[in-house]
């Protein structure tokens, strides 16, 4: 506890960390402020009835800090964003020309690249938002709106989106920490008031035990996080020695290390929009005048509802989603390549295409433990519904997932600040 007080009183009298670090709260007391500045026109009880019923879009709420359920000028929160990389890191799979630009034409290869996210951002704004407006307007939440009143607003949602991308862009150039996933992390801790004063609202001492039980889950939760997070596997490398002059270079002994979870969170958010788009469009499609269509369009709705089609569904698509975006961002065969080229190697392993497969190997092992468990902490919100049958905990282990990840990261990076200024 010392230690720990010592550590933050070195962390405010270093007067750029303390900056960075008010800065970053500032910024996001303002997204907080934009997150409350609801659009006209909307039915705030039947919206609220409407996302408690509907398990998708509750959580992405809860993603947006409450934004989508209000229905506020920044109610797609960073999701537009974030689903433009998800595109472009796709996309180097198809087109070389994107794989180069992104592997191996540096920092400046990976600004261009970061810029076409950027540009993205705007047209899946634009259509997110229009898909929810048509939502809502099946649904009789927005009622009356004009062509004038529906682009306004299409405009005013898309220019929140940006502008969270902007806001989210300045905390990591010149705050603490990366300023996408802090702005997820303030939307998620936005929510819990909320959350814990529904527990509270339907608090019944007879259900003691189970609450206890919930605690217990969630705090075997937050170590497995922190475990899973924090494990990698580490290769051995060795750097041949060069003889240059009367001097001999190299002969040292390090690691390459590989993470359990190599992918993050991507997987579940993507995972999400798979199952979210084709919910949006046959919840449009349920309103259309051919009643085959209407019937059919309903019979796939409430499929869709089941919760053990809706579980196994997730814990699949969550798994393979991991395996394939850890096969984008990570390239054996580019490691391999850069060792070579470097004048290293793993001991016992040939270079080349030798060192390729036995990267290879090694990840697609880590990746299982590392999919099941990204696929258990997604269908965790239905299991502990379920078996406790509150409410409340629809925050659920991908929340958790997130904000004990960004937590990591924060006091690494704040811990590093840290050991620049006693060097």
């Amino acid at each position: 506890m010392k230690g720990f007080f010592n550590k933050l009183k070195l962390i405010f009298q270093d007067r750029i960390l303390r900056k960075k670090i008010f800065f970053t709260l500032f910024v996001l007391i303002i997204f907080r402020l934009l997150a409350a500045i609801p659009i006209p026109g909307i039915d705030h009880d039947r919206l609220a009835q409407f996302f408690s019923s509907n398990e998708f879009l509750g959580l992405l709420s809860v993603f947006s800090g409450g934004g989508l359920s209000q229905f506020s000028i920044v109610m797609l929160g960073v999701g537009p964003y974030i689903t433009g990389s998800i595109i472009m890191q796709l996309m180097t799979i198809m087109s070389p020309k994107l794989k180069a630009l992104y592997h191996e034409e540096g920092e400046a290869g990976r600004r261009k690249f970061t810029q076409y996210g950027r540009l993205l951002t705007v047209p899946l704004g634009f259509l997110q938002a229009f898909s929810f407006i048509k939502i809502l307007e099946n649904q009789q939440i927005i009622t009356d709106i004009s062509s004038l009143t529906l682009v306004t607003t299409l405009l005013v949602i898309t220019a929140g989106s940006v502008l969270l991308m902007w806001i989210g862009e300045l905390i990591s150039e010149y705050g603490v920490g990366n300023g996408v996933s802090l702005i997820i992390f303030a939307g998620i801790v936005a929510v819990l008031p909320t959350s814990l004063l529904q527990l509270i609202a339907s608090f019944d001492p007879s259900q003691i035990p189970i609450y206890l039980a919930f605690l217990g889950v969630a705090a075997i939760v937050i170590i497995g996080v922190v475990v899973i997070t924090e494990a990698e596997r580490p290769i051995p490398i060795t750097y041949a020695k060069q003889v240059r002059g009367n001097r001999i270079y190299g002969g040292t002994s390090t690691y390459l290390p590989l993470r359990i979870n190599q992918a993050g969170v991507i997987p579940i958010i993507f995972a999400l929009s798979i199952l979210l788009f084709p919910q949006m469009i046959l919840q449009f499609l349920q309103n259309s005048a051919n009643a085959i269509i209407q019937n059919v369009s309903s019979a796939i709705l409430s499929v869709l509802a089941n919760n053990w089609f809706y579980a196994i569904t997730y814990f699949f698509l969550v798994f393979i989603f991991t395996y394939f975006y850890t096969a984008v961002t990570f390239d054996p065969d580019q490691i391999s390549t850069n060792l070579q080229k470097n004048g290293a190697f793993i001991p016992g392993v040939r270079p080349g295409k030798s060192t390729s497969d036995h990267i290879s190997k090694i990840l697609t092992r880590l990746t299982l433990v590392g999919a099941l468990f990204l696929g258990f902490i997604a269908v965790l919100p239905l299991i502990m519904r379920g078996v406790t049958g509150i409410t409340a905990v629809s925050i659920g282990g991908t929340a958790l997932l997130i904000v004990v990840s960004v937590v990591i990261d924060l006091i690494k990076k704040i811990d590093a600040q840290v050991s620049i200024r006693e060097y």
